[in-house]
């Protein structure tokens, strides 16, 4: 009977528009709580104090929902169709990370799941709740208990059939549903996502140290970036897929077939003297329906100008000389940064003795110190 129910739920899913649909039971293993314990307690989060707040629900689901016992894992395609590393050889424009180029992934995805769990409900009388990665749930654990997956060496899904590009959501559900077969790690002797990485943010293999990723730097991360990130970041400002798409396992991935998931051509290599000169207004209207919008615009400028710094081109010193005079603090500090690696000595000396003295932030006065 429990077997006739999954293959209903699983046909639905599919015709919903998910690629992966997978049954896990609700609940983590002893494990898989330990590693998240040491993890908050090592500080490995950074600044993503959510995760310890909420670190009881993440790590049981049945905390999270007391009634849920079983979990329908569900993942969407969002495969590029092009190589995403190849814009690191083009330090004018600005390396955006696949997720991001499309439309917002949580809307497209949430509403499919809603839309599933309506089905439970109605056709086979399931208790349900919705999940994507904006509530505490371990989602790639999950994953590899539904057999969706396994975690990588550098913590992401794995599957073997679209490699490091899945979406992933879940409805949990109060039917008492038989778990499908957990997928088994296949990474083998490979490390090519440890060794690409660009700020050595794994410590070692199936352990990540948020501090030090460069996602975790231009998207969570609040405030100044510390300098021995910046040059690593090249021109990454909004993410990186640098050990995501060096994974061999994406030679069976496909591109996406969702329409929201593909690229918008302004977001596939845009120019960073367009992007630092964006006000608010326009941070706003260009990033509509994006995830780059919830950042805001000062922290993207942050971003924007940290790879100006390391582009080396010359053409785009008056852009970055306009912003030292920018409202936000952490937009200065870096524009500041970003001339200090652009112009010679003299003409930097020139800036500040123009604008240090009348520089009333101790982080961007710092940056003309330094």
């Amino acid at each position: 009977m429990t077997e006739d129910i999954k293959s209903r739920i699983r046909e639905q899913a599919l015709a919903l528009g998910f690629d992966a649909v997978g049954f896990a039971p609700a609940q983590l293993s002893d494990q898989v709580r330990q590693w998240l314990a040491e993890y908050l307690a090592e500080g490995r989060h950074g600044d993503m104090g959510w995760m310890v707040d909420k670190a009881d629900r993440r790590g049981d689901p049945q905390v999270l929902w007391p009634d849920a016992r079983s979990i329908v894992v569900l993942g969407m395609n969002y495969g590029p169709g092009r190589d995403p590393l190849a814009i690191l050889d083009h330090p004018e424009r600005a390396g955006i990370s696949v997720y991001a180029q499309g439309r917002d992934y949580h809307d497209h995805v949430k509403n499919r799941l809603k839309a599933l769990a309506r089905w439970m409900a109605d056709e086979i009388d399931s208790g349900v709740k919705v999940f994507v990665d904006t509530a505490p749930v371990m989602e790639k654990p999950l994953g590899q208990q539904a057999g969706l997956g396994w975690q990588g060496k550098h913590t992401n899904l794995v599957s073997r059939g679209y490699g490091s590009w899945l979406f992933l959501g879940e409805v949990y559900s109060t039917l008492d549903l038989a778990p499908d077969t957990s997928e088994i790690d296949h990474c083998g002797s490979c490390t090519r996502c440890l060794t690409v990485c660009p700020t050595d943010a794994f410590p070692a293999p199936y352990q990540l140290d948020a501090r030090r990723c460069i996602s975790y730097l231009t998207i969570e991360h609040k405030g100044v970036i510390a300098r021995e990130f910046r040059v690593p970041m090249g021109n990454r400002i909004y993410g990186c897929d640098d050990c995501l798409a060096v994974c061999p396992w994406n030679k069976y991935a496909s591109p996406t077939g969702h329409d929201a998931f593909l690229p918008r051509a302004e977001l596939m290599a845009p120019r960073l003297a367009d992007l630092a000169q964006l006000d608010d207004a326009g941070f706003r209207q260009l990033f509509s329906g994006s995830p780059v919008k919830r950042i805001g615009r000062d922290r993207f400028v942050r971003n924007v100008l940290i790879a100006i710094g390391n582009s080396g081109a010359q053409a785009l010193v008056p852009v970055t000389e306009n912003i030292l005079a920018d409202e936000s603090p952490l937009v200065r500090g870096m524009a500041v940064w970003a001339l200090s690696r652009l112009l010679d000595t003299g003409r930097f000396e020139v800036l500040r003795d123009r604008y240090l003295p009348d520089e009333t932030d101790e982080d961007v006065r710092a940056e003309w110190e330094d």
